[in-house]
């Protein structure tokens, strides 16, 4: 069944153990990123696309989310300043109250393609976007995505980017046959390909649309790559019945599930909001200048 795309999942049942100790008690998806968590970035993209549904697959981050999302009512009389200067109002919620938390859990951590598949009660028939936040797009590309499915009359649409070759095997590859542009459809996708097997430098990043379909496909996929069931597989055999498209994000992705992409996430973000009045940026150089000095006078 085709219609608007109205409903989003995000994947964050995640122990995040690649950033400990910091995730031991904060939801790696909670971290901050200048001055709001990881995942409302992610939440402001997917509602900036018309999601009106947000559907979480988690484990025990479901209380930070709903407490961060919605009225904070302690917080009445206070006010915050927003992006742009204006003054907020701290205790409203922060999704228009059209928008709606669903949560669901994966109980067992089998991959994401199972994790996508928890949701399918919450999906129902509809199409949907899969959304992780993990990868922080700049601009966010979902909005792309969503007219690029619906224009296409399409069964599915992957946001996709150039990497080095020699990092294929770090994500899932697809194949468009060569063929150039903004929207190429997939001839087929293989997950993590070592470089001297990936059938392109076309990696698939965290942004996705597709139709209510792939949840019966999901439901068929055995365990792949690393033992987990994959989306990678599901997208395949996806692709194989109906036309999917790998889209071209252009913009600036931030891989926030490491360390190295987190802070250089929460730089270059700090660095594009700073006024000339904001001393960040003359902070930053000082702090490289002395950097720099302490790494010349070693030995």
């Amino acid at each position: 069944m085709t219609g608007r795309v109205s409903k989003a999942v995000f994947p964050v049942a995640g122990l995040g153990t690649r950033m400990l100790p910091m995730t031991r008690a904060v939801p790696k998806e909670m971290l901050p990123v200048v001055d709001r968590p990881l995942v409302q970035y992610a939440v402001e993209e997917a509602v900036a696309a018309g999601v009106s549904d947000l559907i979480f697959v988690t484990d025990r981050s479901g209380p930070a989310l709903e407490a961060h999302f919605g009225p904070a009512p302690e917080l009445a009389g206070k006010v915050e300043t927003g992006a742009g200067g204006e003054r907020l109002d701290a205790a409203r919620a922060l999704v228009p109250p059209e928008v709606r938390l669903v949560f669901v859990p994966q109980g067992q951590p089998l991959g994401l393609g199972h994790a996508v598949w928890c949701a399918r009660e919450a999906v129902g028939e509809e199409p949907f976007a899969v959304v992780l936040p993990d990868d922080l797009m700049v601009p966010g590309c979902l909005p792309d995505l969503v007219e690029a499915f619906d224009s296409e009359g399409a069964a599915g649409v992957v946001a996709v980017e150039e990497v080095p070759l020699r990092d294929t095997a770090r994500y899932g590859v697809v194949d468009v046959g060569g063929a150039p542009g903004r929207l190429s459809r997939i001839a087929s996708i293989v997950e993590k390909p070592a470089p001297e097997e990936a059938p392109s430098n076309l990696a698939v990043v965290g942004r996705y649309v597709f139709d209510a379909s792939i949840m019966d496909l999901l439901g068929a996929t055995p365990p792949g790559a690393g033992g987990e069931i994959q989306l990678t597989d599901a997208i395949g055999a996806l692709a194989a019945s109906g036309p999917v498209f790998a889209a071209r994000f252009r913009g600036e992705r931030h891989d926030c599930g490491n360390r190295a992409g987190w802070l250089r996430a929460t730089v270059a973000l700090a660095l594009a909001g700073a006024r000339p009045a904001d001393p960040f940026a003359r902070d930053l150089e000082t702090l490289l200048a002395d950097w720099r000095g302490s790494a010349g006078a070693g030995p």
